[in-house]
């Protein structure tokens, strides 16, 4: 049987008396200790002390009789010192460290005359074992007008100052064993009086786990309350004096003025006594109080705890950025999708503000917000544009001031809802509206003008049979058809701007259409030094669409490529390929010009924008070009300068400039399955 188990064994009176020996005895003994050793360092440093003044004495008095060489006077002093009880020895040095008088009487030992010197003209006390005793040697140097004349040397006994701290560490020894003695003694009144009432109250105890609540520890006590188990009932502190009690059904904070609010429980005297009596008389109320208390707090925590998981639950499962921020503008509690958007782990950014988590100018207009919602207590609602990943976005951002019951503003809630997509729609269904406003607009004026421009180029041309050929009107009138024929020209654009055509969409090849466009424009390309070179998938895809509309977006494809690589010339590629697994196919327009800048790749399918100089284009081909690509289910984009490697497999001769390339996308005949062409049929031009 190990110690613990004995030990818990005991009774708590012989537990009081042990402790509180121990107690004394842990503090005397240390204590005694601690005296000892600070009573035998001060007479340690007591002993140095006086012996460096002895030396330094002695070394002062020799001075004059050193000068005269009176040995006889040196010797009574030497031996005066010897007289004293704790001095060893003292002896007087020459500069050449000759004994000059000393106190030994069997002689002196030579060996001591060097252990100790003085240290750079100052005493030194060296330690030295005698063999009987333990010696403080003190060497202090004999200065006469500044030059050294020798040494005087004084040896105290540490062996005797040791056994004067031994004495009083017996004596105190001595005190603390008699106030051991004395402790022990009152403990076990204390012990016994203690344990008495303990155990009374002990017995009270077990009679409550038994159930029997009408047990008393007084002797005066009258009966209590017998019903504290079966109901809801509570001490009542207000009433009376500290003496009587009461127990009273009644809500919390209700209080009791006197013996009416004792419902059906008796008002009863209590004896006069210690805490150890008022425990015992409280013991039962406690305790039914107490339970009834911890039920109500598990409930409330359960319920708290319930609502925290359902409220976190609906904050991480809403997409909107959620935070709460308090007084201080700090966060309080995140969401998921917030953290998500900071890039943090959501316990990183509680305690931190918005100053800490965002860049410095973002966080600190974020701050700014914050803080005058906060000073205002009153809501935000505003759209922010923000950068995330290099990407521009817009944030619905609502702040809500969180108010206490005195109606000041403690913490914020703050939203944040993702509205690109929106912001995209808002502005693609403006842009819509714009082009069909745009588009009726081309169609109506288109109509208008083509028939004073057919009359117009009539009689141009009509006028011409009438005049010589060599005449100036005749030029003149040729001037007139070409403009007209130019003026024709932008009417016909703006009418396949306006979509007012019908198309007659039929099964036709691909690569077919692709050549006869490069068919027609080839010798005139070759006139102007530039090359086409074509790069067709053999596959032979078969599409759904217009060969006259999709033939009139190749041409001014081309067309576009020609006019960027004028004057100099240079080489346009035509690649198609056909992508069978996204059941579409792809051709590429690229040039090897100058390129286009990235502010007109952003508007160069926007009517009437052209980078071409006045008078050489209306800015309407790649507007139209857009629209029919669009009705067959496409998509057309721009992309410069040319990927690298784009024309690495042909021979284009040298490459100028960093050129562009025109993409377009259109779906595969709709009838096909899997993405499995068809064989290419023959389409009349």
């Amino acid at each position: 049987m190990t110690a613990w188990p004995r030990l818990s064994r005991l009774s708590f009176r012989t537990k009081i008396n042990c402790g509180i020996v121990l107690i004394v005895a842990c503090i005397s003994i240390p204590l005694a200790y601690l005296t000892w050793r600070a009573a035998a360092g001060t007479l340690q440093a007591e002993t140095r002390k006086r012996g460096l003044v002895l030396s330094e004495n002695l070394a002062m008095r020799v001075s004059d009789a050193m000068l005269s060489m009176d040995l006889l006077r040196l010797k009574n002093m030497v031996d005066e010192l010897k007289k004293v009880d704790d001095i060893v020895y003292a002896f007087i040095l020459d500069r050449d460290g000759n004994v000059l008088v000393h106190s030994f009487k069997g002689g002196f030992p030579v060996e001591l005359r060097t252990v100790n010197a003085p240290k750079d003209g100052a005493p030194h006390i060296q330690l030295l074992d005698t063999g009987r005793e333990f010696v403080d040697d003190f060497a202090a140097p004999v200065v006469i007008v500044g030059t050294p004349f020798g040494t005087s040397r004084i040896g105290l006994s540490r062996t005797k100052a040791e056994a004067a701290a031994d004495s009083l560490a017996l004596m105190i020894v001595f005190y603390s064993g008699a106030a051991m003695v004395a402790a022990l003694a009152f403990s076990t009144l204390f012990a016994r009086r203690v344990t008495e009432r303990l155990n009374r109250l002990r017995a009270h105890a077990e009679e409550v786990v038994k159930g029997n609540l009408d047990q008393r520890t007084g002797p005066r006590a009258e009966a209590a309350c017998s019903t504290v188990l079966s109901c809801d009932k509570r001490l009542c502190p207000a009433y009376g004096d500290r003496d009587r009690r009461c127990w009273l059904t009644a809500s919390p904070g209700q209080r009791c003025e006197g013996p009416e609010c004792c419902q059906g429980c008796p008002v009863f005297e209590t004896q006069k006594g210690d805490e150890i009596q008022d425990l015992a008389e409280t013991f039962d109320v406690m305790a039914v109080s107490l339970k009834t208390h911890l039920d109500e707090l598990r409930r409330a925590k359960q319920e708290l705890s319930r609502q925290e998981r359902q409220l976190r639950t609906i904050l991480d499962a809403t997409p909107d950025l959620v935070c709460l921020l308090d007084e201080r503008l700090t966060y309080l509690a995140v969401n998921r999708a917030f953290a998500a958007w900071i890039g943090a782990d959501p316990r990183d950014i509680v305690g931190a503000t918005d100053r800490d988590v965002f860049p410095d100018d973002e966080g600190m207009a974020m701050h700014d917000e914050n803080s005058l919602v906060l000073a205002t207590s009153r809501p935000s609602d505003r759209e922010v544009a923000a950068r995330r990943a290099g990407a521009s976005v817009w944030l619905h951002v609502v702040r809500v001031p969180i108010v206490d019951a005195k109606g000041r503003a403690i913490g914020i809630l703050r939203t944040a809802r993702d509205v690109t997509q929106l912001k995209q729609f808002q502005e693609q269904l403006i842009q819509s509206q714009k082009m069909e406003s745009l588009g009726k607009l081309a169609g109506g004026v288109a109509h208008e003008i083509n028939t004073p421009l057919g009359v117009i180029l009539g009689y141009a041309q009509l006028l011409q049979e009438d005049v010589p050929a060599e005449s100036q009107i005749r030029a003149d009138l040729q001037t007139i058809e070409k403009q007209a024929k130019v003026c024709r020209k932008i009417v016909a654009d703006l009418l396949g701007f306006s979509r007012q055509a019908e198309s007659a969409k039929i099964e036709m090849c691909f690569n077919n259409s692709l050549m006869e466009a490069v068919s027609l424009v080839r010798h005139a390309f070759s006139l102007e030094r530039t090359a086409i070179a074509t790069d067709l998938d053999e596959r032979m895809p078969i599409i759904y669409g217009d060969p006259e509309k999709l033939k009139q977006v190749w041409i001014n494809l081309l067309s576009n490529a020609r006019d960027a690589l004028a004057p100099v010339g240079g080489s346009v590629l035509v690649r198609s390929r056909l992508f069978a697994g996204q059941q579409k196919v792809t051709a590429w327009f690229a040039d090897t010009g100058p390129g286009i800048g990235p502010d007109s790749q952003s508007r160069i399918f926007d009517p009437f924008f052209t980078t071409k100089p006045v008078g050489q284009g209306t800015g309407l081909g790649l507007s139209v070009s857009f629209g029919i690509i669009k009705d067959h289910g496409g998509a057309i984009t721009v992309q410069s300068p040319v990927p690298t490697g784009f024309f690495d497999d042909l021979s284009l001769g040298a490459n100028p400039g960093p050129g562009a390339v025109f993409i377009v996308d259109l779906p595969l005949e709709h009838e096909e399955t899997l993405g499995v062409p068809r064989a290419a049929e023959p389409v009349e031009g």
